[in-house]
């Protein structure tokens, strides 16, 4: 643990502010969960929530030694909530596949020997903003598993990595224009049915309800 930079001293009362971040901490060895917990007690942004209550946390920190298959067995325990955000702190080596885990909600990693109070609260408030902090190590292989995917999975299915292809992409650009489907049918030499078709396709696939939700869906993910 001498690599934690830890603030010396007991807890100091402090009130919970409406807009504080909620964090809860997990770890098997005590000693790491107190320090981790000592890190949260003078910033006023930060509010710590008790293991029984780790569902209303905005952040989830787990502590291991390495991250592996059984941390994701872990992080599947801790908590269900499909937007569930966790921040790794790992003692030892990355031994897991790092889009599972960001599929699985981590979208922070730090590693423990170069453990700052700082950097660790810049996290927190980071992750809680919906942003997300990896070492370039793990950024790079991730990188390298979308290229995999986008090459591999998605192209072959003219399907771009949003899941929408380019087809799709054209007839949702000209519908959030106002065209009906057979002005839509024409600029894209396409028969009506066709339109129809593509159209519909993306919204059943994207669970989308009508038009306006699969054109705000579009915008939202930059596609148009």
């Amino acid at each position: 643990m001498d690599h934690f930079e830890f603030p010396i001293g007991g807890p100091v009362p402090q009130q919970v502010l409406t807009d504080t971040v909620r964090v809860a901490i997990h770890a098997s060895d005590p000693i790491i969960h107190a320090g981790l917990v000592s890190c949260l007690r003078d910033d006023r942004r930060i509010h710590e929530v008790p293991p029984d209550r780790i569902q209303e946390a905005d952040v989830i920190v787990l502590a291991v030694e390495n991250a592996d298959a059984a941390t994701l067995d872990l992080m599947r325990t801790l908590s269900d909530k499909p937007d569930a955000r966790f921040a790794l702190v790992v003692g030892g080596q990355w031994q897991t596949d790092i889009a599972a885990a960001v599929d699985l909600g981590v979208r922070a990693v730090l590693w423990r020997n170069s453990f700052t109070v700082a950097n660790f609260i810049r996290t927190l408030l980071t992750l809680a903003e919906g942003g997300g902090s990896l070492p370039p190590t793990l950024q790079g292989t991730l990188m390298q598993q979308i290229q995999w995917v986008q090459r591999e999975v998605l192209a072959p299915r003219s399907l771009a990595a949003s899941g929408i292809g380019a087809r799709e992409v054209d007839v949702l650009r000209l519908v959030a224009e106002g065209k009906e489907f057979a002005e839509i049918a024409t600029r894209l030499s396409y028969s009506e049915r066709t339109v129809k078709y593509i159209l519909y396709g993306v919204m059943k696939r994207m669970r989308l309800r009508n038009r306006a939700h699969a054109v705000s869906y579009a915008i939202r993910a930059g596609l148009i």
